[in-house]
């Protein structure tokens, strides 16, 4: 069976339209850690698992997205294992009418968007992660209360990420509607989109069902660190 796209999505990417942020070693690959902390490797030979665990002590923690937990790396501790759903968008929920402007949010706004990120933990969140694609944002009484984006893009798809809300202004549908939002924008630029949500965040998967989202297949995210 033709393995599809999505079943590596950072090999995908890191070898595909984002191959500029990639970082090669052998038969392993991470992204520059100003981006994120996402690596794959080519496959699961031991020169290949070694090559990972030399980017990960020369250059950080990574983050695996994979079919299955990877098997152990010498010199290599998992610093955490979750299974995600991977979710795809090949249509999106009719808009709906809000009271809040959407704003466009560039690097004039990274400084607020790594604190929004840092505080709500959506997910990997690093100096240059808002580069990785198009975000916007909301804003009340000048502060930043939420925000969504984009982060992988393998070839077709673009992965909707960075969905938060700052606390004081959750319950007001900012999450909901700035993923709306940026889901049609993939979805019109002519691509599906796709997310990941921890498999057991009931909640968080209702809300992606009711935007348009299905689950396609459980994916592993593995931490990995240097030990």
């Amino acid at each position: 069976m033709t393995a599809h796209i999505l079943d590596r999505p950072v090999l995908a990417t890191l070898t595909g339209r984002q191959g500029h942020l990639a970082i090669p070693h052998g038969g392993a690959m991470r992204m520059d850690p100003d981006y994120g902390l996402f690596a794959a490797t080519v496959d699961q030979s031991p020169e290949s698992l070694a090559a990972l665990g030399e980017l990960v002590r020369a250059r950080g923690n990574v983050g695996l997205v994979e079919p299955v937990a990877p098997p152990p790396v010498s010199g290599m501790q998992v610093v955490s294992s979750a299974v995600c759903l991977q979710m795809v968008a090949e249509a999106v929920a009719p808009a709906w009418d809000v009271t809040f402007d959407m704003l466009p949010l560039g690097d004039a706004d990274a400084p607020e968007m790594l604190a929004l990120a840092t505080l709500t933990k959506p997910g990997p969140f690093f100096t240059r992660t808002h580069q990785l694609g198009d975000f916007i944002g909301v804003r009340v009484d000048g502060q930043l209360a939420a925000m969504a984006g984009e982060r992988m893009r393998p070839d077709g798809y673009t992965e909707a990420s960075g969905v938060c809300v700052h606390p004081d202004h959750r319950g007001k549908g900012y999450a909901a509607r700035l993923l709306r939002e940026v889901t049609a924008r993939i979805l019109a630029r002519g691509e599906k989109a796709f997310l990941h949500s921890y498999a057991d965040n009931a909640t968080a998967i209702g809300l992606y069902e009711s935007l348009g989202y299905r689950g396609r297949r459980e994916v592993a995210f593995t931490i990995l660190t240097a030990g």
